[in-house]
């Protein structure tokens, strides 16, 4: 579907970094920004590789608005933040915020309020990596498992154990806990995993 430049369509733009993260509150906010369309993407900001961000700069047209929770959703660094939006704006599309403000660089002022906004972007990411490792640190040190929920609780890992001890294989001992083989391996310690 092609857009025209007299629809002025807004466009979404949504991205988490990983696959367990949700995107209901973007999306939300893009519902009430009046986003008609949106792309999402399911990957690190520190990628190149956002494939839904190339269609949708693809899909933009001058006239339509791009909608955005955050500016951290546009790029890697404040830099690319400010390049993006300064390649749109000379584009002939708007930018919005989460808060409904619209970005722009087309001007002195627009710029040095956007490279501001944008750094302070960055910095938050980088505070929050900051704070999230310093939570995990804080809970190992106090024994506590952080991460992925573990697959097998105590008594089902000494299960597969006695189960292994018994002859059975790792993916018979995998069927018995409703887990995958490589699994069975990583809580039996054992590196290598046979061909069969």
């Amino acid at each position: 579907m092609t857009n025209s430049a007299s629809a002025g369509h807004t466009v979404g733009y949504a991205r988490v970094s990983t696959k367990r993260q949700n995107l209901d509150r973007q999306l939300d906010t893009l519902a009430r920004l009046g986003a008609e369309k949106v792309f999402t993407d399911k990957v690190t900001g520190r990628t190149m590789d956002r494939p839904e961000w190339a269609r949708c700069r693809e899909y933009l047209r001058p006239g339509d608005t791009l909608a955005v929770d955050a500016l951290d959703r546009l790029g890697r660094s404040a830099l690319e933040v400010i390049e993006t939006i300064d390649e749109l704006t000379k584009a002939g599309i708007a930018i919005v915020d989460g808060g409904g403000r619209r970005l722009d660089t087309s001007d002195p002022m627009g710029r040095a309020l956007v490279s501001i906004m944008a750094v302070l972007a960055e910095m938050e990411v980088e505070l929050k990596a900051e704070r999230a490792a310093a939570a995990r640190e804080a809970a190992a040190a106090r024994g506590k498992h952080t991460g992925r929920p573990k697959k097998l609780d105590t008594s089902e890992a000494v299960r597969a154990r006695e189960l292994r001890a018994q002859g059975l294989s790792a993916t018979e001992v995998g069927k018995a806990l409703g887990v995958s083989r490589a699994t069975v391996y990583r809580y039996l310690g054992q590196e290598e995993v046979p061909v069969s």
